[in-house]
């Protein structure tokens, strides 16, 4: 027995599929200590979108670390966060004429989504949400309540509370006017269904096996949500 079964949690999944020790990586490359070499279509869940290790990064950060700057500041003011908030307004608020407020969550996909979820709720005074059928938005309480898969689900009891799962356009649900059914859902009293605080939906469904939503369905959905469901 190897010391990552002897100690590491049985909550895993990748390394069950590659049962190799890695070491060093490279842009899109990753090395393991056998000499193999693969290519990361992982990229950290979408956190690597640049690469491992891209060399204008790497300087970046070694340079604020050298110079003993906050690693960790809860939510103080830092030199560091009010360069990002400056730099942002000017080149993503400001050309888009956008008066929004930023919100410093942890560092992953499924921080973002519990505080979209919660931000929502506490908007519209409203607890429910709809999301869609092979959806996955992470591994905390509330992205495992919107995600779609029973599977990962199971046994986290007292996921799936105010959260109704809709139909994506995908496999026979192809041959249904999904929007059209959502809306029906929405205006028909007799649904049972009552209108929800927010939709949240993934442009691809990654986990859910890659499906792309048209861009036709997405803009419809859009439409639906602006005419008549969360304003």
């Amino acid at each position: 027995m190897n010391i990552f079964e002897e100690r590491e949690s049985n909550v895993r999944s990748y390394c069950r599929s590659f049962p190799e020790i890695f070491h060093r990586a490279k842009d899109s490359i990753v090395y393991s200590e056998s000499g193999k070499e693969y290519i990361d279509f992982l990229a950290g869940a979408g956190a690597l979108n640049y690469g491992h290790n891209n060399d204008y990064i790497k300087q970046q950060v070694m340079r604020y670390l050298e110079a003993d700057t906050i690693t960790h500041g809860l939510d103080l003011h830092t030199s560091a966060k009010e360069k990002f908030l400056i730099t942002f307004s000017e080149r993503v608020l400001a050309p888009k004429h956008l008066d929004y407020r930023i919100q410093f969550c942890g560092p992953t996909g499924t921080n973002a989504v519990e505080a979209a979820l919660k931000l929502a709720r506490k908007v519209k005074q409203r607890p429910g949400i709809f999301s869609f059928m092979g959806a996955y938005h992470g591994m905390t309480l509330g992205s495992l309540a919107v995600t779609g898969n029973t599977a990962i689900r199971k046994e986290t009891w007292g996921t799936s509370s105010h959260v109704t799962f809709m139909p994506y356009p995908y496999g026979f649900m192809e041959t249904i006017d999904t929007i059209a059914y959502i809306e029906s859902v929405l205006t028909d009293v007799n649904s049972g269904i009552e209108k929800p605080a927010a939709l949240i939906f993934e442009t691809v469904q990654a986990e859910g096996g890659v499906i792309v939503a048209p861009i036709e369905w997405m803009q419809r959905l859009r439409t639906l949500c602006d005419r008549t469901t969360f304003y």
